[in-house]
C-alpha cells in the first residue's frame, strides 16, 4: 500500500511539475479521441440510416389461389420461425386494394369508380417479410419458394446486394480509421511522455542503482499515463456531447423536410458506447505510452 500511495503521489506531482509535457500529452489524446468521437457519431448515425433504408427492402409472398387460411397461417408460422426474420406483416386483399388506390390511383378517382365495390386484387393477399440482414435475402427467397401453397415471391435482390456490399465497405473503412487513430495516439503519447522521462533519467538511474524494483520505478509513470488518459478522454467526451446534441437539434429544426429519412440515433445511445470506448482507449494509450517510454531507462 505504501508503494501504491507513493506511486499515486509521484504520478500526480510529476504531472504538475512537468506542465508542458503533460499538457502536450493530454492535448494529443484529446485531439485524437475527439476525432474518434466525431467519426463514431457519424458512423453510428450513418449505419442507423442505412438500417432504416434496409428495413424497407422486403420480400412479398403471394399464395396459390386455392390456398386455405390454414395453409396461409402455416406459411406465416414457418417464415416467422426463421432466425433471420425481423418481422412478418400480413396484407389482406382489401388492404392491398386500399393501398393501391391511395398510392397509385390517388388522382384518378374516375378509374376507382369503375370497379365500384369489386376488388380487382381479390387474390392478392400476401405476407411482407423483412429481414434483420438483407444479405440473407437470397437464401430466404429460396426457402419461401419451397413452401407448399406459395405462388410467387417478389424481392429486391439488387438493392439487398447493394446494401450488403455497402455495409461491408463501411465496416472495413471504419475499422481502418479507428486503428489508425489509436496507433497515432499511442505514438504521440509515447513521444510526449518520453520527453518528460528524459528529464528525469538520472533520477531513475539512481533509484535503480540503490535497489528500486522495476514496478516501483514504473508505477508513478503508469499513474501519470492513466491520469492523463482519463483527462484526455473526458474533455473530448464533453465537447462531443455538447456538439452532437446541438447539431442534431439544428438539423431537425432547420431541415424538417428531410426528417423522413434523417433518423438520428439518440445522444444516450451514442454515448452509452462512446463513454466506455473513449475512457478505455484513453487509459490504454496512457498505460502503453508510459510503459513503453520508461522501459528503456530501466536497464542501468
Amino acid at each position: 500500500m505504501s508503494t501504491l500511495w507513493y506511486g499515486l503521489k509521484q504520478g500526480i506531482k510529476s504531472i504538475i511539475q512537468n506542465k508542458i509535457f503533460s499538457l502536450a500529452a493530454i492535448g494529443t489524446i484529446t485531439a485524437c479521441l475527439f476525432l474518434l468521437g466525431v467519426f463514431y457519431s457519424l458512423l453510428t448515425n450513418f449505419q442507423h440510416m442505412v438500417y432504416n433504408a434496409e428495413s424497407t427492402v422486403g420480400i412479398i409472398v403471394f399464395f396459390d389461389e386455392n390456398a386455405t387460411q390454414a395453409q396461409i397461417s402455416s406459411i406465416g408460422q414457418q417464415i416467422k420461425a426463421r432466425k433471420e426474420v425481423e418481422r412478418v406483416d400480413y396484407v389482406s386483399a382489401d388492404e392491398a386494394w386500399n393501398r393501391f388506390k391511395s398510392e397509385i390511383l390517388e388522382d384518378q378517382q374516375e378509374m376507382v369508380s369503375v370497379f365500384g365495390n369489386d376488388n380487382p386484387l381479390a387474390n392478392s393477399s400476401s405476407y411482407e417479410v423483412y429481414l434483420k440482414d438483407v444479405t440473407k435475402q437470397s437464401e430466404m427467397v429460396s426457402f419461401i419458394e419451397s413452401l407448399s401453397g406459395v405462388r410467387k415471391v417478389n424481392s429486391a435482390q439488387e438493392a439487398a446486394t447493394g446494401f450488403g456490399s455497402f455495409n461491408m465497405l463501411v465496416g472495413y473503412v471504419s475499422v481502418s480509421i479507428i486503428l489508425l487513430l489509436i496507433l497515432v495516439s499511442v505514438f504521440l503519447i509515447y513521444s510526449a511522455v518520453d520527453m518528460g522521462i528524459n528529464v528525469r533519467k538520472d533520477e531513475i538511474a539512481i533509484m535503480k542503482l540503490i535497489g528500486a524494483t522495476d514496478l516501483f520505478v514504473r508505477l508513478p509513470f503508469i499513474v501519470e499515463g492513466i491520469t492523463m488518459g482519463i483527462i484526455g478522454a473526458a474533455i473530448p467526451l464533453v465537447i462531443t456531447g455538447v456538439l452532437y446534441d446541438n447539431v442534431v437539434r439544428f438539423i431537425v429544426s432547420h431541415f424538417s423536410a428531410l426528417s423522413g429519412w434523417l433518423a438520428f440515433v439518440s445522444t444516450e445511445d451514442v454515448f452509452r458506447v462512446l463513454i466506455p470506448l473513449c475512457l478505455g482507449i484513453g487509459v490504454g494509450i496512457g498505460v502503453i505510452g508510459s510503459t513503453m517510454s520508461v522501459r528503456k531507462h530501466l536497464h542501468v
